[in-house]
């Protein structure tokens, strides 16, 4: 893995062993950060089930605010702050150890893009999107990223789906505020 473009651009990123894992390609990656790539600067973002941390350290190589990793995993949370040394953006980032219920419930951040992976075999997806609204900014966007068997509301808590791509097993939707539901 490596961070695609910014001023870490190149730069090697460590990823969790094992096949409980399922870091995000570079091609969905791209599409990801094609979807957003004009909202991403100044702005501060949430990485929830952070894994290795590469979707949240792309924010910041290309210009976020900030970022916040949140993980249940120790081992995660080891290879996040590895990352974060090797690009040098400790100084943006924030990682804790929590399950994506404990952080949205106890947290007091305003973040303005989410990013939401979460196990695909657990059914978490709607509750982790319904769980972070509260903690979105006026002009927040969440993307997701899910097997295309899961179904997603198309509206949700003033959000809507502006687009989903598919990538083979992979659905990504990028939600935006403005719906009337």
């Amino acid at each position: 893995m490596r961070v695609i473009t910014g001023i870490a651009r190149g730069k090697n990123l460590k990823t969790l062993e094992g096949n409980d894992v399922r870091p995000t390609s570079q091609k969905v990656k791209e599409a990801v950060f094609s979807a957003i790539q004009f909202d991403i600067e100044g702005r501060r973002v949430l990485d929830l089930f952070a894994g290795s941390g590469q979707l949240g350290i792309e924010a910041l190589s290309r210009g976020a605010k900030s970022a916040v990793f949140v993980d249940n995993s120790a081992a995660a949370l080891k290879i996040i702050k590895q990352n974060l040394e090797s690009v040098g953006f400790n100084q943006d980032a924030r990682v804790y150890n929590a399950d994506f219920a404990s952080f949205t419930a106890m947290s007091r951040d305003i973040f303005d893009i989410a990013f939401l992976d979460p196990p695909y075999h657990r059914g978490l997806l709607v509750s982790a999107i319904k769980a972070v609204l509260p903690l979105m900014s006026d002009y927040g966007i969440i993307v997701c990223e899910y097997p295309p068997e899961v179904e997603i509301p198309q509206s949700i808590g003033g959000y809507e789906v502006a687009k989903t791509y598919r990538y083979g097993k992979i659905n990504v939707s990028v939600y935006r505020k403005g719906a009337k539901e």
